[in-house]
């Protein structure tokens, strides 16, 4: 048999997995940090985007699979380092994501009240390394810098009641500071024009079906995109926005308590304020030839008691793995890892790690198939070593680690649902590490033991090659 760790639970891994899981003679152990499996469709996905999480249904029948072992509570690089791990298995890939967050790079920016838009996720996700104080929005006008997805989520669950949102699995911290927010104004707030926006037309839409918030647009910034006065030379999904940004900016306002604000042309130049954000200068700019922007030398400062930067993900080292600083990922070639530009036997990479923060999650399928296709080709070469017989699971609790197998998952899925009928509601999650650690333990006695995956051959449905 040959034995692969996965490190990384998200939809890389899980679709990594998935593929390895097509020879009958692969074990795969997936291991994360956290003590829940699902990466980003846990602690991404807005809590009111129902359809989209879903899709966790169809990675647990991954994780069920009989030669499949889930490993949390394993942190890789802290309490077990690359070499180590690769001793113990034929093979490692690598799909940990990019977790950092792109800075602005101006002034001002680290001042109190300044954010990266991927902390506000991880709190109103309940990820566990995020204070559940971290927020208290007592801001009465927020900016948003960036005009992406990611971008509108926020702008979103900020512009919600804490009722909209009791119906999701929202932790209850974040429901009061929602009931309790001040928050009047959010300014979602894009370099270039709408042509260049990443939003897709369907998360651009919900901003207009918010109860308690109307949406501003303004027509003079949309005129100054080329795409405008010529739609008809535009890509499909580009004209489907400007369609949807152009009825708003001739809809008068119904004078909802709180209000969207889409800007765009305009940079940040610089957070103001003493002790505290209290406003962003913004610096107008204006279309080049090239298909950038280049500034005008115009500014305005837009009154802001909060900041969320929201202008894309980055990859982030893991000691003992090479890394590509300019690129922010392992570099690799179709999924093997590279040092010193040549393959390393027995390391790869899926997902973003492998590629940068691009596509949506259906992205990472074909890639998880490519990494696997390059590790089940190199098992066929001998390139990976003899069968590693021991169960690796005894050498991780030598080092003094205790994983979270798939039992103690399913616990801390039972202990949320207990936790939402205590408020009338389906499920809440649990936002701290105690919490989850001893959900955990409890659905499995007190020790979080994890079977050896079974050889045989699957009874899931999945292909046998």
């Amino acid at each position: 048999m040959l034995r692969v760790a996965v490190v990384g639970s998200g939809p890389a891994g899980i679709y990594t997995a998935e593929a390895l899981t097509r020879h009958e003679d692969v074990l795969v152990d997936v291991i994360d940090r956290l003590p829940c499996p699902f990466g980003l469709v846990r602690y991404g996905v807005a809590p009111d985007h129902e359809k989209i999480k879903s899709i966790q249904a169809t990675l647990c029948r991954v994780l069920e699979h009989p030669r499949v072992r889930f490993l949390g509570n394993v942190h890789v690089g802290r309490d077990v380092g690359p070499e180590r791990l690769r001793a113990l298995y034929n093979a490692v890939v690598y799909c940990f994501g990019a977790s950092s967050d792109r800075r602005l790079g101006v002034p001002g920016e680290d001042l109190p009240g300044s954010f990266s838009a991927t902390r506000f996720v991880s709190w109103y996700s309940a990820h566990p390394d995020t204070e559940l104080d971290a927020f208290t929005l007592n801001a009465r006008s927020v900016a948003v810098i960036g005009v992406g997805n990611v971008a509108v989520d926020v702008a979103r669950i900020l512009s919600r009641g804490a009722e909209e949102l009791r119906a999701t699995d929202v932790p209850d911290h974040c429901l009061r500071s929602l009931g309790e927010s001040r928050v009047e104004d959010v300014h979602m707030i894009g370099r270039r024009g709408p042509s260049q926006a990443k939003f897709t037309t369907k998360e651009l839409r919900e901003l207009g079906e918010l109860a308690g918030a109307d949406v501003v647009v303004r027509e003079d910034e949309l005129a100054l995109d080329p795409g405008f006065a010529a739609p008809s030379a535009s890509a499909p999904a580009v004209r489907r926005n400007l369609d949807v940004l152009r009825e708003w900016a001739g809809r008068p306002l119904s004078g909802r308590p709180r209000r969207v604000h889409v800007r765009f042309f305009l940079r940040p130049a610089a957070l103001l304020g003493e002790g505290s954000v209290r406003a962003v200068r913004l610096e107008r700019t204006a279309p080049d030839a090239q298909g950038g922007v280049s500034g005008t030398g115009e500014f305005e400062d837009l009154p802001a008691q909060m900041v969320l930067r929201s202008i894309g993900y980055q990859g982030v080292e893991l000691m003992g793995l090479p890394f590509d600083p300019r690129r922010a990922i392992v570099p690799n070639e179709d999924g093997r890892v590279l040092r010193e530009g040549l393959t390393s036997p027995g390391e790869y990479v899926a997902g973003w790690i492998k590629r940068g923060p691009t596509g949506v999650i259906g992205t990472n399928r074909p890639d998880g198939k490519q990494t696997a296709a390059a590790v089940l080709e190199d098992a066929s070469a001998s390139l990976l070593g003899d069968a590693v017989t021991p169960d690796p699971l005894e050498e991780l609790r030598s080092l003094g680690l205790d994983p979270v197998p798939w039992a103690g998952w399913l616990a801390i899925e039972a202990a949320e649902a207990v936790l939402g009928a205590s408020s009338g509601r389906a499920a809440a999650k649990i936002p701290d590490w105690e919490g989850l650690l001893k959900a955990a333990r409890n659905g499995t006695n007190g020790k979080a033991a994890a079977p050896e995956p079974s050889p045989k051959p699957e009874r899931r449905g999945l292909r046998r090659t």
